[in-house]
């Protein structure tokens, strides 16, 4: 493996260079080297899905007498579930502005260190005041997990292969969700673990993966997209030739000669009002789609999953303690998703993909609303019907993340993901429950049908903006999709030609 120079290991300078690392790490085949990223970086969001639904599921044990908390179920589900989410923002939008300022590298590994002790502390919380605060803590690391880790994914995954692998890496958080639903079934089972201990070793379980993860995060490098703008070229190259050369000794053949080269005139920060302007005054049409595609997927979600325990008990009669089961079915029609859709978003292209997830999902979950008006469904059949919406939505979403971390200049690329990541997670974790909540809860069939209509409407209009506003990013350099705001003037270079704002 090979590791990243320390940040501190040579001076950061500034001044005009010309520089092909894009164009070497764009050319690179797949290889070892480039798992070494992807797990390191990626199965994180394993860790996010296991914590979520582990916490869901957690709920009523929290509130029985013996558990070991005071605390209710709704105290569980309401106000810590809604400092979660306002840690997330509140997180995504601090460490993705040091993420740009200081480097992927410095905050990915900060971010990971948040987000395993706010865990481990949750899992000794002794009052309900303290699980709160161990639940914002932990939103805050995750938050920030997303800006710095899928700002570094992309800017190191070569061109080719950035719309498939980010797609699979977000769309993990599934996988996460179909473990934390079968842990919390053996983990609440009070003939193998008491009351009081059963959810803390579930705490403590996420905490020994992310240790793993953390271990294999050490020898993930810098960007060295953002060390070459940074003031730190001899980095950057020596970084580079180090990957090039373990490569090389993998394949046992020389790589190709790379194509393009880049002028850039090094700094060490960008303020925070150029990137505003960037995103906003730049490319509003970008904007307008990030927007779109974030709470589009932020309601679709909301209205299936923040009622889909409610539905299946209040409709179908499923006892309460087997909804994990049928929650379990639906994370696994996620996962496959980006699993099986990936590459068609790297060879059909993006604006075609984005798009047709979107509206045929929600077009899906129109007629979803409609058999279940109709009384033509049952759990099972109900639960297939969430499979296939969700099969479609999940490599929607995830294409959302993917569009927000390539369309915009490498300057800005954390903050923004930041920035429409917050807006999403917000759209979901705080309008979400306030509009979905009583709807699905009610066990009135119109009301669950106008839930879903709701949903459906906000995906399909995302995917008519989607068709007219998305990039055709797919197999082009990030560089070509969005100018750095630090190339000089009349230098973008043949592999890196100013991409039209807008």
């Amino acid at each position: 493996m090979t590791a990243a120079a320390s940040p501190e290991s040579v001076p950061a300078t500034t001044g005009t260079v010309t520089t092909n690392v894009p164009a070497r790490l764009d050319r690179l085949p797949w290889s070892r080297w480039h798992w070494m990223i992807v797990i390191g970086l990626g199965t994180v969001w394993i860790l996010d899905g296991l914590e979520v639904t582990t916490v869901g599921n957690i709920a009523g044990r929290l509130s029985e007498e013996g558990s070991g908390l005071p605390i209710s179920s709704a105290q569980v589900t309401g106000i810590a579930a809604a400092l979660y989410v306002a840690g997330a923002c509140v997180g995504a939008l601090f460490f993705g502005w040091l993420t740009d300022r200081y480097g992927r590298k410095r905050l990915f590994m900060v971010t990971l260190v948040v987000y395993l002790s706010a865990t481990a502390l949750t899992a000794l919380s002794f009052h309900s005041w303290w699980f709160f605060t161990f639940r914002f803590l932990t939103g805050f690391g995750i938050g920030g997990e997303y800006a710095a880790i899928n700002s570094a994914i992309d800017e190191l995954i070569p061109a080719r292969f950035r719309g498939r692998v980010d797609l699979i890496i977000n769309g993990s958080y599934w996988l996460g969700a179909i473990g934390g639903a079968l842990l919390s079934i053996l983990m609440l089972n009070t003939s193998i673990f008491p009351k009081d201990l059963g959810w803390r070793l579930t705490f403590g379980l996420g905490v020994v993966l992310g240790l793993v993860i953390l271990l294999v995060r050490r020898h993930v490098p810098e960007s060295p997209r953002w060390q070459f703008i940074h003031g730190r070229g001899e980095e950057a190259e020596g970084l580079v030739a180090s990957v090039e050369r373990e490569i090389e000794e993998e394949k046992g053949e020389p790589l190709p000669s790379p194509e393009g080269e880049i002028t850039i005139q090094q700094r060490k920060s960008i303020g925070f009002g150029l990137i505003a302007r960037t995103v906003f005054g730049r490319y509003p049409k970008r904007a307008v789609l990030g927007l779109a595609l974030f709470i589009g997927q932020a309601f679709l979600y909301n209205a299936i999953t923040f009622g889909f325990g409610a539905i299946l008990t209040k409709f179908f009669d499923v006892p309460t303690g087997g909804t994990g089961y049928y929650f379990a079915v639906i994370a696994a029609g996620n996962f496959l998703g980006p699993l099986l859709l990936g590459k068609l978003f790297d060879t059909v292209g993006r604006r075609v993909m984005i798009s047709s997830t979107y509206l045929i999902s929600g077009l899906l979950l129109f007629g979803t609303a409609w058999l279940f008006d109709r009384g033509s469904l049952s759990a099972v059949t109900m639960t297939g019907c969430w499979c296939a919406v969700l099969f479609f939505a999940s490599a929607g979403a995830s294409s959302a993340y993917l569009t927000v971390s390539e369309i915009f200049p490498m300057e800005t690329r954390a903050m923004a993901i930041a920035f429409f990541y917050a807006i999403g997670t917000a759209a979901g974790g705080i309008s979400g429950p306030l509009v979905f909540a009583d709807l699905t809860s009610s066990g009135v069939v119109g009301d669950t049908v106008l839930a879903f209509r709701i949903g459906a409407s906000l995906m399909c209009a995302a995917g008519l903006v989607a068709a007219f506003l998305a990039v055709n990013a797919e197999r082009r350099s990030l560089e070509d999709v969005a100018t750095p705001l630090s190339v000089a003037p009349g230098k973008a270079g043949a592999a890196s030609a100013p991409a039209s704002a807008g």
